[in-house]
């Protein structure tokens, strides 16, 4: 059981880190398992699963005000998120018989993955304008991105939207609201695939799921109000030091 300050700061973080991806589509779940990890001091691969849920109930409780604000593509977000549902139960199953190290390094890597896209400004990526992406290419960047949100326990939002964007031609607006649908379900997917050999505490995976859905909630309401450029700057500079913060928690095992 988390002692009453522990769980108040996981609480509180889980809310920062749940506005932050449903104001930006994604990167604010790549924090979820650090977070676990040190600040709830969850295990490694508890931690990943532990993740998988969480990020799912803050992605979905995003979806509602871009829903609402007819910011998702149903039809492409729907085969996407099918497809990644496959990659990600795939990744789920995977993921529990890596070593912790690997697990951990590579989730680091997509840290810092995340933070270059994030500091980069994603908001700047163009693309043709079509109403929905091909099916094929939906399917196969699914697929892959879904293997890699099951293995690591990532949301994959910063690999989602680029994907809506430049091979859908989609505007960043839609592609951020459609993200969240896209990780909504194949989060859920990853976490079947882990409690087939990972036992993870509901108490807590539930009061973190609520806060961070809470945080979801007032990131998406954000979202259609506010310039975010310079905020997801700031942020993805943090995320690049925690991700560099990891990966060096994992060098001397691998040494």
């Amino acid at each position: 059981m988390i002692i009453t300050w522990t769980l108040t700061a996981t609480v509180l973080a889980a809310v920062a880190v749940g506005g932050t991806l449903g104001l930006f589509g994604g990167g604010g779940s790549i924090l979820m398992v650090p977070m676990l990890m040190y600040i709830a001091h969850v295990p490694g691969k508890t931690a990943i699963a532990m993740s998988l849920l969480v990020v799912a109930a803050t992605s979905a409780a995003g979806l509602v005000s871009h829903a609402r604000a007819g910011r998702v593509r149903w039809r492409t977000g729907l085969i996407f998120g099918a497809a990644g549902m496959a990659g990600a139960y795939a990744g789920g199953l995977i993921g529990p018989y890596l070593p912790e190290t690997i697990l951990l390094g590579g989730f680091a890597l997509m840290m810092v993955a995340t933070a270059v896209a994030m500091v980069r400004g994603r908001s700047r990526i163009s693309g043709p304008s079509r109403t929905d992406m091909p099916i094929g290419k939906i399917l196969l960047d699914g697929v892959l991105v879904g293997l890699v949100t099951g293995t690591v326990g990532a949301g994959g939002g910063f690999l989602v939207v680029p994907a809506l964007v430049l091979l859908g031609g989609m505007p960043m607006v839609a592609a951020v609201g459609t993200s969240l649908l896209v990780i909504t379900m194949k989060s859920l997917a990853g976490l079947a695939g882990y409690l087939h050999t990972v036992t993870i505490d509901w108490r807590v995976a539930l009061v973190v799921s609520a806060a961070a859905a809470v945080g979801g909630l007032l990131g998406g309401r954000l979202a259609g109000h506010v310039n975010p450029d310079r905020l997801r700057r700031a942020f993805g500079w943090f995320v690049l030091v925690m991700g560099i913060f990891v990966l060096a928690q994992q060098v001397p095992a691998l040494m």
